[in-house]
């Protein structure tokens, strides 16, 4: 692995209204790109691991990420692929499903934030959706001593197979009501998992959660959750 490119961010960021760059994550065969921001008095970090088809640049990411930053929470969002590999994967739809790599990517990521001065005090939570999900539940399996919470939007928790069973750190699962099938598939993980968890269906919604008013339960549902299992972490 490549040594860490840590954000030079000055003495006293936590005391600005938001400290924000763009930061660049060596992990296992890649760097990632991801946007980092910071709000004054951060109580906690999430790393967001956006779905199939997506990006970093997803709005619905972003709205959610708002909300959460506005609870207090640091929040990173970033590509589990490079440029790259979404150009490959456009064509092949392989690595989107490739959960152990998009996992290995998330474990790795998480590594090189505790590495990082302004936020490695923190408690550290995931927010997955659709095959991202599964990623931050095989990734919280594989990190039950550094992830306090999970969140999915859409998720298809259900690809995180046997891994579900070793989830410790408390999980969130969000669906649209209207999404009927994934509604199944969440209920199916959700009864796999062995950890504090609540499974909760928005009213109304599609898969995208496109209807008005949709999005912001869903950030609502994700700030409280994480506002409440992301206490600052002992050193």
């Amino acid at each position: 692995m490549k040594n860490l490119v840590i954000p030079d961010f000055p003495t006293g960021c936590a005391a600005l209204p938001v400290a924000q760059r763009v930061v660049h994550l060596p992990v296992e065969g890649a760097e990632l790109t991801g946007d980092l921001v910071i709000p004054a008095g951060a109580t906690g970090v999430v790393l967001f691991a956006h779905g199939s088809g997506s990006s970093r640049y997803s709005p619905r990411n972003q709205h959610v990420a708002r909300m959460v930053q506005d609870a207090g929470m640091a929040t990173i969002l970033f590509d589990l692929l490079t440029d790259a590999e979404e150009e490959e994967d456009a064509f092949t739809n392989n690595l989107r499903f490739n959960i152990e790599l998009l996992a290995a990517r998330l474990v790795g990521a998480t590594r090189w934030v505790r590495q990082l001065p302004a936020l490695q005090n923190l408690g550290i939570g995931y927010f997955g959706a659709s095959t991202g999900a599964a990623a931050a539940l095989v990734a919280a399996a594989e990190l039950p001593d550094v992830i306090r919470a999970v969140v999915s939007r859409g998720g298809r928790p259900d690809l995180a197979g046997p891994a579900l069973r070793r989830v410790s750190a408390p999980t969130l699962l969000i669906v649209g009501g209207q999404d009927h099938l994934v509604i199944q598939l969440n209920r199916e993980a959700c009864a796999r998992l062995r950890c504090a968890k609540r499974l909760v269906t928005v009213p109304g919604a599609t898969h995208l959660f496109e209807e008005t008013g949709a999005l912001d339960q869903v950030g609502q549902l994700a700030a409280e959750w994480f506002k409440a299992h992301l206490s600052p972490a002992p050193p």
